[in-house]
């Protein structure tokens, strides 16, 4: 059945072709015909008869040439839908030689007028273009009409962008029978552009004039498409369009401009990286591949948001090996997937175990031994972790425990620690755990060979159990959107950002070190959820309600990423900063952490009580 559509496949190409060759074959055989009769003055009786016999023995010699000519330009193997301007230069060519071959061919004898021969090669040139043009036309004629059809029924979209991205889009909307939204104006700040059109579409202002030609023109959806724009000017912009309650597509960024990968079927919805108002971070990436290439390297957590984009980034730096460690075998197996499918040459290992068991801990590191340790496993929903406090303690402290006792005896050069902000002056029993194991790792750096390092950064974009993807299931859902607070604000980084970074970090690791993530100006919860409902194309409040839900057990309203006493260092990249050690009694934190061993095992009623004897600085809520 297959060979069957293939054979009629290359038939209806084969049928085409020869319909273009013969209708060239025609056209040029009328148009020197229609010029030796202008040469007449259209007078068919006062032709002479040597010219009419000359016309009549070259013509069909003439067609010939014509059509090999035009073959060899590769005319015959177009698109018809989308002939354009290259293929308007390659007709040019064409006929500049065969122009020069019918000089020569007039030199040789064609008795012909000269005039008539100049009118027929220019007649015939233009309607080779109009030939392979007349599809086209015909197709965007029949498109208009099913446009107008439909118009009661289309959205008016408006453009911002009158640059290549935008031409590209719009050359769509006006071209693509699939397309059901009639593109009706363009905004561009450039002041030259003001008042022309692109693609016939009329460019009517700048961002200022958004909203006043929102109104206007009765736009419901608009279209960004300035993928080449810094960061700032694209917030500015989406600030602008988030006021107009219109629905709001984007391009994803810059590479699609290199890629001519420009398309309405890659528009996506507004992301909330959109609105941070900051370019993307960028890393050093020749450090990153310096240090993990030809390592051994494990990844504990390796199938959560921050484990599995560990593993996406080190794969690509050419690991000897790359182990994954998680309890939860779906996450394992899904990042298992992934990585066989776009790193088929990596020597990948998935292993299924909890870092809470040290025969099982014991057994990979003595099998395996890796060269490096990123450790990413870890409880970190802080309500959750408010009613499980036991458990908070079970996996992250004594986890961690556990896998830094194995890095120590099985040789491993560097453990990297994955903190949070919410260590600092912790409020929850998840930021104190998560505190205690950045004490765990500076104690064990100084007993040990091993490097151990903390890295420490606030909240990142989209990863599991996070506030953006809540808000984007919401707004689908028609609402409410919840909100715990209004005034609580939060540090915002991308994960693809969060872990280069910590891929740095691991490279300036020298032992002992807090890392801080500069993670740039914070972000407004409320703010951030109300724009995102704009940009859906609902209004706040009136189409979808936002909730105050009160502040969380344990939850803060804003994070801090540095305690006072630990001072900050710069590094060589001015994004991570270094916090010094706090100085503590080693051999009593030992004692303190068989004492939550003990107490968590027995599921006692006090561990917050307990943990706020080690942690001086973490304080209860119902304190603070």
């Amino acid at each position: 059945m297959a060979h069957i559509k293939h054979k009629n496949l290359n038939f209806s190409v084969l049928s085409k072709v020869i319909i273009i060759m013969l209708l060239d074959v025609v056209a040029t055989a009328g148009c020197f015909f229609f010029g030796l009769w202008a040469r007449y003055d259209f007078n068919f009786h006062l032709m002479d008869r040597v010219h009419l016999n000359g016309y009549l023995a070259a013509i069909g010699i003439w067609c010939a040439i014509t059509v090999v000519v035009l073959f060899l330009f590769r005319l015959y193997n177009s698109i018809w839908v989308f002939v354009g301007t290259s293929e308007v230069f390659r007709i040019l060519g064409a006929y500049c030689v065969l122009a020069a071959m019918g000089v020569g061919l007039h030199f040789y004898g064609v008795a012909m007028p000269r005039s008539s021969c100049v009118i027929g090669l220019i007649l015939s040139c233009m309607c080779s273009v109009g030939i392979r043009f007349s599809y086209r036309l015909i197709r965007t004629a029949q498109i208009k009409l099913a446009h107008m059809a439909h118009a009661s029924s289309m959205k008016h979209v408006m453009l911002i962008g009158a640059g290549d991205a935008g031409r590209a889009l719009a050359t769509e909307f006006i071209s693509s029978e699939y397309i059901r939204d009639n593109l009706v104006c363009v905004i561009d700040d450039n002041p030259t552009k003001f008042g022309k059109r692109l693609c016939g579409i009329p460019i009517v202002g700048n961002r200022n004039d958004i909203p006043a030609m929102v109104e206007r023109y009765k736009i419901s959806k608009i279209i960004f498409a300035i993928p080449s724009c810094s960061a700032k000017t694209r917030k500015e912009i989406l600030d602008i369009c988030s006021t107009t309650g219109c629905e709001v597509q984007t391009l994803p960024g810059i590479y699609q401009m290199v890629n001519g990968d420009i398309s309405v079927s890659k528009l996506r919805n507004v992301d909330p990286q959109d609105l941070l108002g900051r370019d993307p971070i960028r890393v050093n990436t020749d450090e990153i591949v310096g240090y993990v290439s030809g390592k051994v390297v494990l990844v504990t957590g390796g199938g959560g948001s921050i484990g599995s984009e560990l593993c996406r980034q080190i794969a690509r730096a050419n690991p000897a090996q790359l182990i994954i460690l998680d309890i939860y075998e779906n996450n394992a197996y899904d990042i298992q997937m992934e990585l066989h499918r776009e790193h088929p040459e990596l020597n990948l290992l998935v292993l299924i175990g909890s870092v809470r068991n040290t025969n099982r801990v014991n057994q990979i590191m003595s099998l395996y031994h890796p060269d490096l340790v990123f450790h990413a496993a870890a409880h970190k929903h802080v309500p959750l972790m408010e009613d499980s406090p036991n458990e908070a303690i079970k996996n992250n402290v004594l986890g961690t425990y556990k896998m830094a006792q194995a890095a120590a005896k099985y040789g491993v050069k560097r453990f990297v620690l994955i903190s949070t902000d919410k260590a600092v002056n912790p409020t929850n029993i998840m930021g104190a755990s998560k505190r205690l194991c950045e004490m765990v790792v500076q104690m064990m750096n100084r007993k040990s060979e091993t490097e151990f390092v903390a890295v420490r950064f606030g909240n990142v974009l989209g990863s599991n159990g996070s506030v953006i993807p809540l808000f984007k299931k919401q707004i689908e859902a028609g609402g409410p959107v919840t909100v715990t607070h209004p005034d609580i604000i939060r540090y915002f980084m991308t994960i693809p950002e969060a872990v280069s970074l910590v891929l740095q970090a691991g490279y300036y690791a020298c032992g002992g070190e807090i890392f801080v993530l500069d993670m740039g100006e914070p972000v407004k919860i409320d703010t951030m959820a109300r724009n995102m409902i704009r940009l859906s194309g609902y209004e706040p409040d009136v189409d979808i309600k936002v909730v105050y839900t009160g502040l969380r057990p344990g939850e803060k309203l804003y994070e801090e990423l540095l305690m006072k006493e630990e001072g900050l260092q710069e590094t060589d990249n001015k994004l991570i900063h270094i916090g010094k050690p706090i100085e503590m009694d080693d051999e009593k934190f030992i004692e303190q952490l068989d004492r939550l061993a003990k107490a968590s095992k027995m599921e006692v009623s006090n561990m917050k009580d307990i943990v706020a004897e080690i942690v001086p600085t973490y304080k209860r809520k119902q304190e603070v």
